[in-house]
């Protein structure tokens, strides 16, 4: 009887558009999405940072992860557009590559359109640089967001200048959380080598109002605070637009 049901259900579904299957497909090969808005004509890039943010080795087919090679062209794409009015950030990501991580977080950092970031379940590691790196960033209620010193996998070898080289990594990413937030740098250094948060390692857990109360995110909020945030500063620059080509 059920199914019976599902076929006349799938009977009545009108068929998908060809830029309605495009989209899906892009969906599902990347994670990004075009958001257009019928009244004012306005286009919102949608990019989401999921999983592991990969480096330069492929991680295994098991693992859900975001590839650097895939974001940075198409941040390229949107500052050359003219269509695409700014950019909304959804991040549920456990961290990853340093380099990556920190290219990603650059280019949204110098992007010339409106950006805004929203942390949904997690943005644990080097996904903080990249909540941090847009002009204005969200954090739901139960949003986490774990702040650690640099690790590395592989061989280590014990000898100074591999800890000279850590700090220089550590270095640069204390350097561009603090210069994109509010938190001072002596706050962020004190909770990455808090010890009573984690049984096994170093570090601080912050959710939700935690991260705004800290000055990393700018506010607690959802979807519909965000796109309302983006729109706003969206209209703002187009009003600047306006009137620098009237003067």
């Amino acid at each position: 009887m059920q199914n019976q049901k599902d076929n006349d259900q799938n009977k009545n579904e009108a068929p998908k558009t060809e830029a309605e299957e495009h989209r899906d497909e892009r969906i599902e090969k990347t994670g990004q999405l075009t958001l257009s808005d019928a009244a004012s004509g306005e286009k919102i890039h949608l990019l989401t940072i999921i999983g592991e943010i990969e480096g330069h080795d492929n991680l295994s087919g098991n693992s859900k992860t975001t590839k650097y090679e895939h974001i940075l062209p198409q941040l390229a794409a949107i500052e050359d557009s003219e269509e695409i009015g700014g950019v909304l950030v959804l991040l549920n990501t456990m961290g990853g590559d340093v380099e990556a991580g920190l290219a990603i977080a650059e280019m949204l950092a110098s992007l010339s359109k409106p950006t805004v970031s929203l942390v949904l379940g997690g943005s644990h590691s080097i996904g903080v640089p990249i909540a941090v790196s847009c002009d204005y960033s969200f954090i739901v209620p139960t949003g986490t967001m774990v702040i650690h010193p640099v690790r590395m996998n592989g061989m280590v070898i014990g000898v100074p200048q591999t800890f000279e080289y850590f700090k220089l990594i550590q270095d640069r990413i204390t350097g561009f959380v603090c210069k994109h937030c509010k938190i001072s740098r002596t706050k962020l250094e004190e909770l990455m080598m808090e010890t009573g948060f984690l049984t096994k390692d170093v570090g601080s857990i912050l959710v939700g109002e935690e991260a705004v109360n800290h000055g990393i995110i700018d506010e607690v909020g959802g979807i519909d605070r965000a796109i309302c945030r983006l729109r706003k500063m969206i209209e703002g620059n187009r009003k600047r637009d306006d009137k620098a080509m009237e003067k």
